[in-house]
């Protein structure tokens, strides 16, 4: 069987290590760029003691102003390591109804609103499916007739129904089954749950599409796929096989971070992950000088501190998580007001530099996989 963290590394995007306070470089290097501009433009200061700031420019400044205290930008998530084992961060299996069921293709719809409190960030969660075994009738009737590799495709889709009643549908999980093998199959469905967090409240269940389909596809099929079934009986003594929904998540109150510091305490090495006040002075960048007309300083913000790390070590599962660290994960724009020469004359504009300000800081392992955002 595939290693479930295999599965989880299809959708994992590069991530940068954990924000180091804002630097004086990497404002103006942000400043060029917005720009496009490959040094800082020399300006006369007497021909911006004289300038005036339009008034359709202002509106534009502080609009942008406003709109940066609410439109945030999210880094990574929280994780941490995933297990199939018992564990005391794992919440019980949820168990799925069969809403619909052919020969090929099966709907599953789990109930979750209970299971992932907000206070609660989802780490992993996968599908189990039990897969009965091949009757040897049926298996060596199979091989007669055709001698290619008796294998099947399963496809895990996430199904959402939107309110005017069209569908969409979103590929989670897809791999090659064996008709030898039997007994409970798992599939990564971790992105499935991440897109149900999305929705806005209530939410429906959760609703998973299943379907086993021929491999390779076509005419020259094998037709191993129609050997391939997912029981509605577990394997022992009759007892219900329901197809199950493990959940791995972390109590944020326990291991995750604190919010702003305290100014009155200092910060030491235990000092738990909170976002510290940093004020960064434009008028005292040299650079800044007849260029920056608006703001003369701005909190930035940074994330000190540790993060609370669980109680047993990464497995080898997960290679690609590293420790919980203390990181921005959501920033804001800051707008700007600059002055450019235009046919030789100075004017004012408005440009903005994106997560200059740290709005929020999390814990998060190194190298944590990012969800893919869920369009409207």
């Amino acid at each position: 069987m595939q290693p479930l963290w295999l599965c989880w590394a299809l959708w994992v995007l590069p991530l940068t290590s954990p924000v180091a306070a804002l630097t004086e470089e990497q404002i103006l290097g942000s400043l060029l760029q917005q720009l496009q501009l490959s040094e800082v433009p020399v300006l006369d200061k007497g021909d911006v003691e004289q300038l005036v700031t339009p008034a359709h420019v202002g509106a534009q400044y502080v609009a942008l102003l406003q709109r940066s205290h609410g439109a945030h930008s999210r880094g990574k998530r929280f994780s941490q390591n995933f297990r199939e084992a018992p564990d005391p961060l794992v919440s019980p299996e949820v168990a799925g109804r069969l809403l619909a069921s052919e020969a090929s293709r099966h709907l599953l719809v789990f109930g979750l609103e209970q299971r992932l409190p907000p206070d609660r960030e989802l780490v992993g969660a996968a599908l189990r499916l039990f897969q009965e075994p091949v009757p040897r009738a049926a298996l060596r009737r199979h091989e007669r007739l055709s001698p290619r590799s008796p294998r099947a495709r399963v496809t895990v889709e996430w199904l959402h129904v939107r309110d005017d009643g069209s569908n969409r549908t979103a590929l989670i999980d897809s791999r090659l089954v064996s008709v030898h093998e039997s007994g409970w199959q798992a599939f990564d469905v971790t992105e499935a749950v991440s897109f149900w967090r999305q929705l806005s409240r209530p939410r429906q269940p959760l609703l998973l599409q299943v379907s086993v389909q021929s491999e390779p596809p076509g005419p020259r099929a094998s037709g191993a796929h129609r050997l391939v079934r997912f029981a509605a009986q577990g394997p022992a003594g009759g007892a219900r096989g329901e197809p199950q929904l493990e959940l791995h998540s972390l109590d944020l109150r326990e291991y995750g971070a604190q919010g702003d510091c305290d100014p009155e305490v200092p910060v030491t090495e235990g000092t738990r992950c909170c976002r510290q006040e940093m004020y960064i002075d434009l008028q005292g960048m040299k650079w800044a000088e007849n260029w920056v007309l608006e703001p003369p300083g701005f909190l930035a913000y940074e994330c000190v501190g540790t993060c609370p790390q669980p109680p047993e070590p990464l497995t080898s599962k997960w290679p690609f998580l590293g420790p919980r660290q203390c990181i921005a994960s959501e920033t804001t724009s800051l707008p700007m007001i600059v002055i450019l020469q235009e046919g030789g004359r100075p004017r004012p504009q408005v440009v903005s530099l994106p997560n200059m300000r740290v709005q929020k800081c999390s814990c998060a392992s190194d190298g944590a996989p990012v969800p893919r955002k869920l369009e409207p």
